[in-house]
């Protein structure tokens, strides 16, 4: 798996394969997308409070000049 970063402890991945392993892996569906650094990173879960959730971390999204 090729992991750009992580936001909010959730990863994001280079692929949208990878995105759907782990979200299926926890039980939800879907990805959604981030920038990071220029590039396009997919994150499982159909929002990022969803991914977010599976992690039992407060959802809470803020904004962030770091290209995400």
């Amino acid at each position: 798996m090729s992991v750009l970063t992580t936001i909010g402890g959730v990863p994001l991945f280079s692929t949208s394969g990878e995105a759907i392993a782990w979200a299926t892996a926890r039980g939800i569906q879907g990805t959604h997308t981030h920038q990071y650094q220029g590039q396009t990173g997919y994150m499982g879960g159909s929002t990022h409070n969803q991914a977010a959730s599976t992690l039992g971390q407060n959802t809470t999204t803020t904004s962030n000049t770091g290209g995400y």
